[in-house]
C-alpha cells in the first residue's frame, strides 16, 4: 500500500502523467478558443482604435469610430433600437411557446414523438429552407395567410414583409417557428426531471393544475428558464443570417439589426475599423445584459 500511495503522490511520475494526459485532451478544444474566439476578440478591440480598410496602412485614430458611431452614423441608432425590438419581441414569446409545448410533450399523448419531430424539425432544417417557406406564407399578394384574412373580411392585410412597419415582426416571428422547437426539448428535459412525487404530494395538498405549475414546475424549471433566456438574448443580440436571406435588412433599414450593421460595414464597405468598434460596442451590450441577468436570476433563486 506504501508503495502504491508513494508513485501516486504529486510530482511523482504517474501523477504527471496524468496530468499530461488530461492537458492533452483538452488542448484541441483550448487552443480552437484561443486561435478562433479570444484573439480575434482581442484584435477587434485593438483595429477599433483605426482607421483600416484591409489595405496595407493603418492608421491609429483613436476614439474617432467611436465618436463616428455616436454622433455621425445615422443608421446607428436606428440600427440598436431594431436589434432591441427584435430580442424584445422575441425572447419572451418563445421562452412561453416552447415551456408550453414541452409541457404539452411531456403529458400521455397518442403520436407525442410524431409531434416532437415535428415541432423540432425547423431548427434542424435549413435556414434558407425554412426562410423561404415562411416568407412564401406571408407574400403580400399570393401569400396564404393574406389570403385566409381577405377571406375573413379584411380588405387591406399586411404588406408584412414588403412594409417597414410589419417586417419585424414578421422577421420575429420566422425567429420564434425557427427556434422554438429545440427550446422545447430543452425544456422537456427539465420537466422530465421533476420528481413525480412532488406533483403527487400537491394534489393531495388540493392544489390545482395552475397551483401545480406555479408551486412544482415553475421552481424546479428555473435554472433551465435561465439558460434559455440568456442563450436567446445572446442569438438575437448577434443573429444577422436571418435578415440577410430574407430582408437584406429592409425595407430601408426596419429590419437591419446590430450584427447585420457590422456585417455590411466588415465586408460590403470594408470599413473593418468601424466595424471592429461597432463589435465592441455589441460585445460591451450582450456582457451588461447578461451580468444583470445573473443578478437577477441570482435573486429570483434567492426569493423561491
Amino acid at each position: 500500500m506504501n508503495g502504491i500511495e508513494k508513485k501516486r503522490r504529486p510530482g511523482s511520475r504517474l501523477h504527471l502523467k496524468r496530468e499530461l494526459t488530461a492537458y492533452m485532451f483538452i488542448a484541441p478544444n483550448f487552443i480552437g478558443y484561443m486561435v478562433l474566439t479570444f484573439v480575434p476578440i482581442l484584435l477587434s478591440f485593438l483595429y477599433s482604435t483605426f482607421d483600416w480598410n484591409l489595405g496595407v496602412n493603418k492608421v491609429f485614430t483613436g476614439i474617432a469610430n467611436f465618436r463616428y458611431m455616436f454622433l455621425e452614423d445615422l443608421d446607428f441608432w436606428k440600427v440598436v433600437w431594431n436589434t432591441f425590438y427584435y430580442t424584445i419581441g422575441t425572447v419572451p414569446v418563445c421562452l412561453i411557446l416552447s415551456l408550453l409545448l414541452a409541457m404539452l410533450m411531456n403529458q400521455k399523448l397518442r403520436g407525442k414523438v410524431f409531434f416532437r419531430s415535428v415541432f423540432f424539425f425547423p431548427y434542424v432544417a435549413s435556414l434558407v429552407a425554412v426562410a423561404v417557406v415562411w416568407m412564401a406564407l406571408f407574400n403580400p399578394d399570393k401569400g396564404p395567410v393574406n389570403e385566409m384574412l381577405m377571406s375573413l373580411g379584411v380588405k387591406n392585410p399586411p404588406r408584412w414583409a414588403g412594409s417597414a412597419e410589419w417586417a419585424m415582426p414578421t422577421i420575429i416571428g420566422l425567429t420564434i417557428w425557427k427556434q422554438a422547437g429545440y427550446y422545447m426539448v430543452v425544456y422537456l428535459a427539465a420537466l422530465q426531471g421533476v420528481p413525480s412525487e412532488l406533483y403527487e404530494a400537491a394534489r393531495m395538498d388540493g392544489a390545482n393544475a395552475f397551483q401545480r405549475f406555479l408551486h412544482v414546475t415553475w421552481p424546479m424549471v428555473t435554472p433551465t428558464t435561465f439558460f434559455v433566456t440568456m442563450m436567446l438574448i445572446i442569438g438575437t443580440f448577434k443573429s444577422y443570417d436571418i435578415m440577410y436571406v430574407t430582408t437584406q435588412g429592409g425595407p430601408g433599414v426596419a429590419t437591419k439589426v446590430l450584427a447585420y450593421h457590422i456585417y455590411n460595414n466588415a465586408f460590403v464597405y470594408m470599413k473593418y475599423g468601424y466595424a471592429s468598434a461597432l463589435s465592441v460596442f455589441l460585445f460591451a451590450v450582450v456582457l451588461i445584459v447578461t451580468l444583470i441577468q445573473f443578478r437577477g436570476e441570482k435573486r429570483f433563486t434567492n426569493y423561491l
